[in-house]
């Protein structure tokens, strides 16, 4: 088994961590084992950062496609309000000719 590939025991990387940290003497045998829990630790930390990043990319993602959904939903919206308004002149235009129609109607002779 190559020394990258070495499993270790969390709890003993930590021991030989403490150890190496406090100064003690360590044989080859641990020095191999801490060096092959700091590569897992490093691994670990990489993979989390990588995560990390491609959540806040993801986030960044889903927040491009929210905003641009923002301004389709606005535009519709003033499309909405423009007809509407469109639509209570052309309203009152139709009742205004209706009474006038109905004026007409009722002043012709019979």
């Amino acid at each position: 088994m190559k020394k990258n590939e070495m499993m270790v025991n969390d709890e003993i990387g930590k021991q030989l961590h403490d150890r190496a940290t406090r100064g003690e003497d360590l044989s080859k045998e641990d020095l191999i084992l801490l060096d092959a829990w700091y590569e897992a630790q490093d691994r670990k930390e990489m993979e989390s950062l990588n995560l990390a990043v491609t959540d806040e990319a993801k986030t960044a993602k889903l927040q491009k496609e929210i905003d641009s959904v923002l301004i389709q939903v606005r535009t519709v919206t003033k499309r909405i309000q423009e007809i509407t308004r469109e639509n209570d002149v052309l309203r009152h235009e139709i009742a205004k000719m209706h009474h006038q129609l109905t004026q007409q109607v009722v002043m012709q002779p019979v």
